[in-house]
């Protein structure tokens, strides 16, 4: 019983830094609050503790400040994880498995943007270059509104 509830609340803590860097882990919600606000979702599937690719992403592009202002004005962030050092939730790791196979996902990170409506736009990878080269890509790649 102890195991269980310290279980719950490292999985409780882990879901309150994401939300409050502002990633969400559920996708109903993420659309649901892309529609209230007319925003597109970007989807990041990560390894978020082995890959390489993904930690390099989240230092140089998601924790800097032009993207997080970029990101609260025009996008809802969703974090689809697969890590390998501690257990989702059995709820948020079928939704992720089921995500990573409705878009295909075959590496880590892969970038997917979506309408509100849940239509896919574009879909990428790491992009080297920092939150420039990143938003370029995005711009370049994201459905329209």
């Amino acid at each position: 019983m102890k195991n269980k509830f310290l279980f719950c609340v490292i999985i409780f803590g882990i879901e309150s830094i994401a939300s409050a860097q502002g990633w969400l882990t559920n996708y109903d919600q993420a659309l649901n609050q892309a529609k209230t606000e007319n925003k597109q979702v970007l989807v990041d599937f990560t390894g978020s503790d082995w890959c390489g690719w993904c930690m390099k992403l989240d230092r140089e592009v998601f924790s800097r400040e032009e993207f997080k202002d970029f990101a609260a004005r025009n996008l809802v962030l969703l974090k689809v994880d697969f890590p390998k050092g501690q257990p989702l939730p059995a709820t948020e790791q079928a939704q992720n498995d089921k995500l990573a196979g409705e878009f295909r996902i075959e590496g880590f990170p892969t970038i997917v943007i979506l309408n509100p409506d849940g239509s896919k736009g574009g879909q990428f990878g790491y992009v080297e270059g920092g939150p420039e080269a990143f938003l370029a890509e995005l711009a370049k790649d994201a459905p329209k509104k």
